[in-house]
């Protein structure tokens, strides 16, 4: 579901940015209230899983890849506004340092995957648990909040890509972006995630929620962090340990073969056009914006480094590396600004 750069006209790019822009900005002046000490680490946690889950590759039909997202299990426990800001950094980094998304398409994803995601977990979870205390319902809701979630993100941007040769392209009708309209992008997407991707998350959601829930109750015993929320305190230090020990698995995911759907470098799309495309050319578009931004560490393998399964895990740690120390350098800046404020 990560749209690169090229994929996407740039009135659609401007279009997301500016439904992207009003999320976060909601979103972060939801937070920024709550941006105390206790609460930072949560959010840097929820990016770094969020981007860890991602690198879990699975096999799609089609012989194309997918993958779980995060967002629900950050929904159900920093609430909606909470998630947007957590998945939205996590998408950020991707782009950023691995080229995993666009730049230019960076509003599009947050849209699909961070905003509107956040917003459908939350809804639909609270719709099915509801106010219920049974441990089971909670589960039940949490992993058809995922499947849901996940889903209505890859529908849109399904519909992203599709709407794109039908809007823009030449005087020949030659697509100038993503060259795949509705009828092939809405199928191409959807088996994927409705068979499988969309399981993942599901399982994803209900598994952590269980874990959570014999684990760390206070993360769920008031629901979402919120204002109105008594103080939180769990085992952050736990919690960390177990998302580093999730890391050292991120090899598993070179395992599945293929790319995902739409997220095609030039010439990989050039090498699909050669095997039977009714296209004649790459897009004029994707040729002209694909290269607008190099990653240091493209597709997640450093140039440094000849073995991909340790590039792989290297850029794993490094993020998650990262977030830890960005939590812990901001709670520090917080705690001493909090005791001036007392003192005064």
């Amino acid at each position: 579901m990560h749209i690169p750069d090229g994929y996407l006209s740039p009135s659609t790019c401007v279009t997301m940015y500016a439904l992207a822009s009003a999320g976060w900005y909601s979103a972060i002046k939801r937070t920024k209230r709550l941006l105390a000490t206790r609460t930072i680490p949560l959010i840097a946690m929820f990016a770094a899983f969020s981007f860890v889950v991602m690198m879990f590759n699975l096999p799609l039909p089609g012989g194309t890849t997918g993958h779980a997202v995060g967002v629900t299990i950050a929904a159900i426990v920093l609430g909606p506004a909470g998630a947007i800001v957590s998945i939205s950094i996590a998408l950020f980094l991707q782009a950023l340092f691995f080229g995993d998304g666009g730049i230019t398409t960076f509003g599009a994803n947050c849209v699909n995957m961070a905003i509107v995601g956040s917003l459908v977990a939350f809804a639909a979870y609270r719709l099915i648990a509801r106010s219920s205390s049974s441990p089971s319902r909670r589960v039940f809701a949490a992993g058809v909040a995922g499947y849901f979630a996940i889903n209505v993100s890859a529908l849109l941007t399904a519909f992203e890509f599709g709407i794109q040769p039908l809007l823009f392209h030449d005087a020949h009708g030659t697509p100038l972006y993503a060259p795949y309209g509705l009828q092939i992008a809405i199928p191409a997407m959807m088996v994927g995630h409705l068979t499988v991707a969309g399981f993942a998350e599901a399982f994803l959601s209900a598994g952590m929620l269980s874990f959570f829930q014999r684990t760390e109750r206070a993360l769920l015993d008031k629901g979402p962090i919120s204002a109105a929320s008594t103080v939180v305190s769990p085992d952050i230090n736990r919690l960390w340990l177990a998302l580093g020990l999730l890391t050292l698995l991120t090899p598993l995911g070179v395992l599945a073969t293929g790319t995902a759907w739409g997220e095609w470098r030039p010439s990989e799309l050039a090498a699909r056009m050669d095997a039977g495309s009714s296209h004649a050319s790459i897009p004029s578009g994707i040729a002209k914006l694909s290269g607008i931004w190099t990653a240091p560490f493209p597709a997640y393998a450093p140039p440094f480094v000849r073995s991909p399964v340790f590039g792989y895990l290297l850029s794993a740690s490094f993020v998650v590396g990262i977030l830890l120390l960005s939590s812990l350098l901001i709670k520090s800046v917080a705690g001493r600004r909090d005791s001036r404020d007392l003192v005064s």
